[in-house]
């Protein structure tokens, strides 16, 4: 499996020009750079006193995801626009909540770039997605190389190419479906898709799921099928694992917020803190 990551890491980087970069797992809780993942800030870091000897201990915390660090480090590392950083980072989410998808320990790639305004738009998000895939799919097929009998006729390979949704389209293919049972259809009939506007409320008045209002942009108007318009720059890239019969989530990303989309999204998130409160569709 080294190798596997290997590859995926070394062609991701090279598909969005990227570099890799060290992620720290413990920060000062005064830095402000770790993340607290949802919008009510309920999924709280762990916390522990460091350094013996000091004249007063350092507060820290273990990392639970590297989303503020990373815009800190295009400054450190003096990223170009159209230049990133990827980092294979390792955290602890003692609240999360554990399923097929989801760990309380982390590993995973995590990966940010620079770019202006003018890229902030769909398609350049949709763009990006494909490179992305392109790499996940060129793993698969690195991975038949080193071991054919991966290649399995009873378990189709990944489709070339992914199908795009919005999360306003599953709503009107499922209405009478929770979020999680309509992934699941969906990925169903197209085996891999990226849901776009993750964290907008919908027109039955929530949100697909909750997304926290510091990381992507989920307010952002665009223009769907027909000339529909929806919101959001942001998504999940989604597979059907024909082995388990289940959904499982691949990436979660999105264009960051700017100034202004954080305070929108930040005011729309005092709206609801939990799945289980209804939302004023906001105008």
């Amino acid at each position: 499996m080294f190798h596997a990551k290997r590859y995926i890491e070394d062609n991701l980087c090279r598909a969005l020009n990227l570099f890799h970069v060290e992620v720290p797992l413990i920060v000062t809780k005064e830095s402000g750079v770790n993340d607290y993942l949802d919008r009510d800030g309920s999924r709280t870091p762990i916390e522990f006193p460091c350094g013996l000897g000091l004249d007063k201990r350092m507060e820290c915390q273990v990392v639970q995801a590297a989303t503020k660090w990373k815009r800190m480090a295009l400054r450190q590392f003096n990223c170009e626009v159209g230049e990133g950083i990827c980092t294979d980072m390792r955290a602890v989410r003692k609240d999360y909540f554990l399923d097929h998808d989801h760990s309380a320990y982390v590993d995973q790639w995590d990966w940010e770039r620079r770019i202006t305004a003018d890229m902030r738009n769909l398609d350049f998000l949709k763009d990006t997605v494909r490179k992305i895939w392109a790499v996940i799919k060129g793993a698969e097929q690195f991975l038949h190389g080193m071991f054919p009998k991966l290649k399995d006729p009873g378990v189709p390979e990944l489709p070339d190419e992914l199908t795009f949704f919005h999360a306003e389209e599953i709503l009107d293919m499922y209405p009478d479906l929770p979020r999680k049972q309509r992934e699941t259809q969906l990925v169903q009939k197209y085996p891999a898709v990226f849901i776009i506007g993750i964290g907008w409320v919908l027109q039955d008045g929530y949100p697909h799921e909750m997304r926290a209002a510091d990381y992507d942009d989920w307010v952002t108007p665009t223009l769907g099928p027909n000339g529909r318009q929806m919101h959001g720059l942001n998504g999940d890239i989604l597979v059907w694992n024909p082995v388990t019969k289940r959904r499982h989530e691949l990436s979660s990303m999105g264009i960051r917020v700017t100034k202004d989309t954080l305070r929108q999204q930040l005011e729309l998130s005092i709206n609801c803190t939990s799945w289980t409160c209804p939302i004023t569709r906001p105008s």
